[in-house]
């Protein structure tokens, strides 16, 4: 059985643009750990994010969830915040990219726009997430959601802390 991860959903839409999750105003920040305390402040309803998410918390967003210009800020903020992974129906592929290269988990779940334009998950819904199946389970509600499960190369890219050190334990093992 894999690990299922528990925390609470923060809910995003669709289109939601690497400026609002980490704005350009901070890329002068070169220290992963200093980033958290900026994400989503120019987020319309969550300028208090950075304050209030707790390890384990999980993004939960629509369609096209990272889009915009590319920044590893809009990674590390959330990672270094304790978020475990990011569930989005899409992202953009600089995002994605971004995120696998670092070792961050992204997980595409299917339908869940509509499920959150319908109220079928909410700020504040206790998570139960298994990367290995992509099965998320809202326990406040009920309702199970099905994602992608994460591929065996981005599990081990992401065990390996990123795709450098996957690619240097792959070239010293030659």
């Amino acid at each position: 059985m894999s690990e299922i991860l528990k925390g609470r959903a923060w809910v995003f839409s669709d289109d939601v643009d690497t400026d609002l999750i980490y704005h350009n105003k901070y890329l002068a920040e070169t220290d992963p750990k200093n980033m958290p305390q900026y994400a989503f402040e120019y987020y319309p309803g969550k300028e208090n994010f950075a304050k209030e998410v707790k390890p384990g918390d999980f993004v939960v967003a629509g369609k096209n969830f990272g889009c915009g210009s590319s920044r590893e800020h809009a990674v590390y903020c959330l990672e270094y915040a304790g978020v475990p992974c990011v569930l989005a129906e899409t992202c953009s592929r600089i995002y994605y990219r971004n995120a696998i290269n670092n070792g961050y988990p992204v997980l595409f779940v299917k339908g869940i726009s509509e499920a959150i334009k319908e109220g079928k998950i909410k700020d504040g819904d206790q998570l139960e997430v298994e990367l290995a199946t992509g099965t998320i389970k809202d326990v406040t509600n009920g309702n199970t959601f099905h994602g992608d499960a994460v591929s065996d190369l981005e599990n081990d890219i992401m065990k390996a802390g990123g795709l450098m050190n996957y690619m240097k334990a792959k070239a010293a093992a030659k």
